[in-house]
Formats: C-alpha cells, sequence, structure tokens
C-alpha cells in the first residue's frame, strides 16, 4: 500500500505543468461573487478532461465533479468567486493575466482560492489514473458566492443537492498546513431612533448620533472584555460604517446606525453576541438587527440565509484532522503543522452548522488572499493535488 504514496507524489510532479496551466485558465476569468459562470464552465471543462465519472452544475452555479461511488462520502470543496482588484496602481501585473513566471501562477484568485481547485482537479485525475475504487464518493466541488456569504453555497448543497458528506476538505489556503479551526463571525445594525428639532434649538430634540455615539464607546470597551479560547484566540467586535438621517442639515438627527463587525471565538453564539449589545443600548430608543443575506447567483436563482457564521473547531485528535496528519506524514515524510485560519470560510456551514467534520489543507499564504499582486508557487499546487489524493486512500482504509 505504502508505494501509493510514492506513484501519487510522482504523478503530482509529472503533472506540474498541467496544473499551473489549469489554475491560468481558471485566474483569466474574472469571477466576482454571482458572477461565476465563465470561471465554472471552465472548471467543468477541467473536470471532464481528467475524466472524472460525473461533472454536472446545480441551481445555485456550483460545479460538482463526482469520482466513484461508495457508501462513504468525501467533499473537497474550494470557492471559484473572487474579490475585486482594488486600485490597479498597487499591482505590479495584470489581475486577470494568469502569467505563469519564476516559479508561480499570477493573478486574482490564484491564491483566494482558484489554486485550490486546480490542485483537486489534478487529484481527480491522478485517482482515475491510478484506478481508484474504493467504497468512497468523492465530490469536488467549485463553489459559489462566498465571498459573498460564506456558506451559502453549502446550505445550498445539503438542503438542496441533498449531497451530506461524511468529511470535507476545505482548499482555502493554509500555507499548506492542515488547519482545524477559526472563530465564527456575524454582521450586525444597531439602528438608533431620535427625535428632530431645528438645529438653532437642538434641546428640543434627541440626537440620534449621539445615542449612536455613546454606545460606540462602550462598544470599543466591551471589544477588550470578550471571551478568550487558547487556540481560535479572542472574540472580537469593532464598528466599520456609521451612518445618520435628518430632515436637514439644519437639524437635529432623528436617525442613526451602525455596522458591527462581530467575530465570535468559542462558546459565543448569536445569542450571547446580540445580548451584549442590547445591554449597551438598553434605555435608548434603539434596537439590535442580525442581517439578511440574499443574493441572485449567476443562473438567475434568488437564495440567502442569515449572516450568522458559527465558530467552529475540530480536536486535535479527531479522525479527520489525523487522517490528514497520516496522509501527509505519508507523502512527505514529516508531520505537517496544524494550526487556524485568521479569517473565515465555508466550515461555518459544513461544520459550523452541519457539524460535518472538516479540515483545511490548500496551496498559497492566506496573507495575499484579497491582496494586490497575489500569486501562488506551482510546488504549493503539486503538494496540495498529492494530499488530496492521499487523503482519499487514506480515509478509504
Amino acid at each position: 500500500m505504502e508505494d501509493i504514496y510514492l506513484k501519487i507524489n510522482q504523478l503530482s510532479e509529472k503533472y506540474k505543468d498541467y496544473t499551473a496551466k489549469n489554475l491560468s485558465d481558471l485566474v483569466k476569468n474574472k469571477s466576482l461573487s454571482t458572477q461565476e459562470k465563465d470561471v465554472q464552465l471552465e472548471l467543468k471543462s477541467q473536470m471532464e478532461e481528467a475524466g472524472f465519472d460525473e461533472v454536472f452544475i446545480d441551481g445555485l452555479g456550483n460545479v460538482i465533479g463526482r469520482i466513484g461511488n461508495g457508501k462513504k462520502i468525501l467533499a473537497i470543496d474550494g470557492h471559484m468567486d473572487t474579490v475585486d482588484t482594488g486600485n490597479l496602481n498597487n499591482w505590479e501585473f495584470d489581475p486577470f493575466c494568469g502569467t505563469i513566471k519564476d516559479g508561480f501562477v499570477h493573478g486574482r484568485g490564484s491564491v483566494d482560492q482558484e489554486g485550490g481547485p486546480a490542485s483537486f482537479v489534478t487529484a481527480g485525475r491522478i485517482l482515475k489514473e491510478l484506478g481508484f475504487d474504493k467504497d468512497l464518493t468523492i465530490y469536488f466541488i467549485g463553489s459559489v458566492m462566498e465571498e459573498d456569504c460564506d456558506g451559502l453555497c453549502w446550505k445550498y448543497i445539503i438542503e438542496e443537492d441533498k449531497i451530506i458528506p461524511d468529511f470535507v476538505i476545505s482548499t482555502e489556503p493554509t500555507n499548506l498546513n492542515i488547519y482545524r479551526g477559526h472563530r465564527g463571525r456575524m454582521e450586525i445594525h444597531v439602528h438608533f431612533y431620535g427625535v428632530s428639532s431645528h438645529g438653532s434649538a437642538p434641546e428640543r430634540g434627541k440626537n440620534a448620533i449621539y445615542m449612536a455615539s455613546r454606545a460606540a464607546l462602550e462598544i470599543e470597551k466591551l471589544n477588550e472584555k470578550l471571551a478568550f479560547d487558547e487556540f481560535l484566540g479572542r472574540g472580537s467586535v469593532t464598528i466599520s460604517e456609521i451612518i445618520s438621517g435628518t430632515p436637514s442639515l439644519c437639524a437635529v438627527a432623528d436617525y442613526a446606525r451602525i455596522h458591527l463587525d462581530r467575530r465570535l471565538t468559542w462558546g459565543e453564539t448569536k445569542e450571547s453576541a446580540v445580548k451584549e449589545i442590547e445591554e449597551i443600548i438598553k434605555g435608548m430608543n434603539a434596537k439590535v438587527e442580525v442581517l439578511d443575506y440574499n443574493g441572485t447567483a449567476y443562473t438567475g436563482l434568488q437564495y440567502g440565509m442569515e449572516k450568522y457564521y458559527p465558530t467552529w473547531k475540530m480536536e486535535e485528535n479527531h479522525e479527520v484532522v489525523q487522517l490528514g496528519v497520516n496522509a501527509y506524514k505519508k507523502l512527505f515524510g514529516s508531520a505537517p503543522k496544524v494550526d487556524k485560519w485568521t479569517f473565515s470560510t465555508n466550515g461555518v456551514m459544513t461544520c459550523g452548522t452541519y457539524k460535518i467534520p472538516t479540515i483545511g489543507f490548500g496551496p498559497g499564504n492566506e496573507v495575499l488572499a484579497h491582496a494586490p499582486n497575489e500569486k501562488v508557487p506551482i510546488n504549493d499546487l503539486v503538494i496540495a493535488s498529492a494530499f488530496y489524493a492521499a487523503f482519499a486512500y487514506e480515509l478509504a482504509k
């Protein structure tokens, strides 16, 4: 059995240029959230060319490839949408060039996170070439709309496609470490309702901006005393926007709203986070609202969910983590670093909501996610391709 890992390594190296070219072709398709059609058609074509048993696009626009037909189900996920480029003056190259040069594939999405899907296409090709015939079904999923709403794609896959994996690998960038969780998050509006009066006599009114300002100072203090977890770190809250409404710039503001970015550590929940803010605004004419997302996919389907993304983590001794560690050791002869993401992923849905054991392993360094001059080492793509194939063999034991 051990020589299978040697063969996997040999094939992932053999297909190095193939993987880089596939990623380059993906990067050349600009694919903002809800606008992924072109990149999805390219990914579908790559899966078909690699010899997957089945490839289809679901109602939300996720590309789903399948290899095998066993009782146990593994899903390998990578989202295909990217953020926009930002200020082009900060880029040293065309963000959609897909240039293969100096050992890197360059461009927006190369790290976050089309490098993962390019690698899992190669992993699928390797499995087919090795005649993988174990009692395992593997779904390779190029998902959509993650940048707009983490986990929405997986809510659809589980609830509408009825694909319910036993294990999930997220291919978000991990710098080739195994990640086993991250903080959750939620988006909150706090609305303040005042009473307007003429600006020449502010004492006749009740200024909503002052209410919001008092609350803002208390929220700043709240950030310093939120819960702490030894693995995930401390929860956090920050105000990322404040807006106001008034009948006139010569009048007292009768409305204000603040937007909170709340990051949730282990043990913090939607209910506990809302309650903390409700305590701060007690006695004010104000209310807390957890936001909803409702988007229209490139397929034309409208779909949404609440913007609450639960915290998740796997214990280091959990089977899915140890399967990953064993696969890595057998491939590369050393132990991987086991860590966590700083940012949020589709794991909020697979593990945070549906409690499906989930780990992360992906090419690229997350510091380049959403940053200019994004590029991924081709060697990372090779290692990731080998890891996904080896994990399937480990799981199939």
